[in-house]
């Protein structure tokens, strides 16, 4: 159930109240069906809305999350204290927190995705036929853009700015965990949205914790959802896997590799294994598993091994691994293809490059794999022939991410094949229409 008062526009002082009862309750379906509506009507106004609009409403989004980074942080205090009374994980409570910093890097955020050139109107091909028909494809808005996420509150404002850029309206369904957090980001952005002159329905946030609104978005909300974008964990996109009665750009797990080829400098590999595991363990391009060539076995592996776990990472291996460092524990069919979300790596000895790119395509989600290596033709076999969104070479798995792909920011990292796959940014937030002019032309 939800309240009266929380179907009201986002300005709503409910959004950024305490989490209690107010008002008498009312019917989540005719609730959320109404939250469908309004996105819908906020859609078609977007879709014609100009660059210059939505960049201002993009520059005062990004003041009210400055302005207000003391209120935002408070209630993200209250989120963490709560999240640690019910026994949170460490990396659970790395993903839910937000600091200064935090707050600072999602304003600079909504920065960067202003400066971007507006995708929408784009003519991306244009010919002209024998018949003189002239016929273009362009770019347009996907419509409404149903976002359901866990934990990190920072999604909130990620997702609102990319989908008003593209002109999409989005609605968003934040973690039960993080709902204090995701109101007080999501008031910044109605304040930006009201300064800028455009409908504050064009970024909903979902106001309750009833797992029943997550069902009611799968189905589409009578068609008002045109594309679901999921950003969670394993029990999220089963649940979405099962219900979606929409497209939905699929995140599944991110069970990344990076393979330390027999051409590989050690000091580079150390540099880019003890990043891509232990720079932020929570994230899910952080590296879940680590590959090493026996030709360099007895060079590269004891250093590696010693570094990891020096560094706090527990590390789970085979016996080649186990025999380097007394301190690995042995690794489980189950290990290869975890995505631990914590100091915890799997790892193994393998026979060369083909056998690592068998390796991961049993085990792996085809989110993000590096390989380490000197030889330029290894490499690009690597980049060739594995079949994930992003695929690198010397460099850190954590760079998944759309920032750092000059997306700005990102809903998420794509892994399936249709229409989007990686980072989804402003581009991938765009379909097509094509636009044909004649001069009276008719089919024979």
């Amino acid at each position: 159930m939800i309240w009266n008062k929380s179907v009201q526009p986002a300005c709503d002082p409910i959004m950024t109240a305490p989490l209690k009862a107010v008002d008498k309750p009312v019917d989540i379906a005719t609730a959320m069906g109404a939250i469908g509506r309004r996105a819908r009507m906020a859609a078609r106004v977007l879709a014609l809305a100009d660059a210059d609009r939505k960049d201002a409403a993009l520059t005062a989004m990004a003041a009210a999350l400055r302005e207000h980074s003391a209120e935002i942080l408070a209630t993200n205090a209250d989120d963490l204290a709560e999240a640690r009374s019910s026994g949170a994980t460490t990396a659970f409570l790395d993903r839910l927190k937000l600091d200064n910093q935090g707050v600072s890097a999602m304003a600079d955020g909504l920065d960067v995705v202003r400066g971007l050139a507006d995708p929408v109107g784009i003519v991306t091909e244009a010919w002209t036929r024998p018949n003189g028909m002239r016929i273009e494809r362009v770019q347009v808005p996907l419509g409404v853009v149903g976002v359901i996420y866990e934990s990190r509150p920072n999604v909130t404002a990620d997702a609102g700015a990319l989908c008003l850029k593209a002109g999409n309206a989005v609605i968003l369904r934040g973690g039960s965990d993080s709902l204090r957090s995701a109101r007080a980001i999501h008031t910044a952005l109605a304040r930006g949205l009201r300064a800028a002159g455009l409908p504050e329905e064009a970024i909903q946030l979902v106001p309750t914790r009833d797992r029943a609104a997550v069902g009611l978005m799968l189905q589409g909300l009578g068609g008002a959802i045109d594309v679901i974008v999921p950003r969670g964990g394993k029990g999220l996109i089963a649940r979405v896997q099962a219900e979606a009665r929409v497209p939905v750009f699929a995140h599944l797990e991110g069970i990344c590799h990076v393979y330390i080829d027999r051409d590989a400098q050690l000091e580079m590999a150390k540099s880019i294994v003890c990043n891509a595991k232990m720079r932020r363990t929570g994230v899910c391009g952080a590296a879940e598993t680590l590959l090493v060539d026996r030709a360099v076995a007895a060079t590269h592996l004891q250093p590696l091994v010693t570094m990891l776990i020096e560094a706090g990472c527990e590390v789970r291996g085979d016996a080649a691994m186990q025999a380097a460092d007394a301190r690995v524990k042995p690794a489980s069919e189950q290990d290869w293809g975890t995505e631990y979300l914590d100091a915890v790596i799997a790892a193994k000895v393998v026979d060369g490059v083909d056998v690592a790119i068998d390796h991961i395509a049993r085990y792996g989600s085809q989110h993000t794999d590096a390989i380490v290596t000197d030889n330029q033709v290894t490499a690009e076999k690597f980049l060739r022939e594995v079949d994930s969104a992003i695929v690198l070479h010397n460099a850190s798995t954590q760079f998944a991410d759309g920032a750092e792909f000059g997306f700005g920011a990102e809903i998420g990292i794509a892994t399936g094949k249709l229409h989007a796959r990686g980072p989804v940014g402003v581009e991938q937030l765009c379909t097509f229409k094509y636009r044909i002019r004649g001069t009276g032309q008719i089919r024979p």
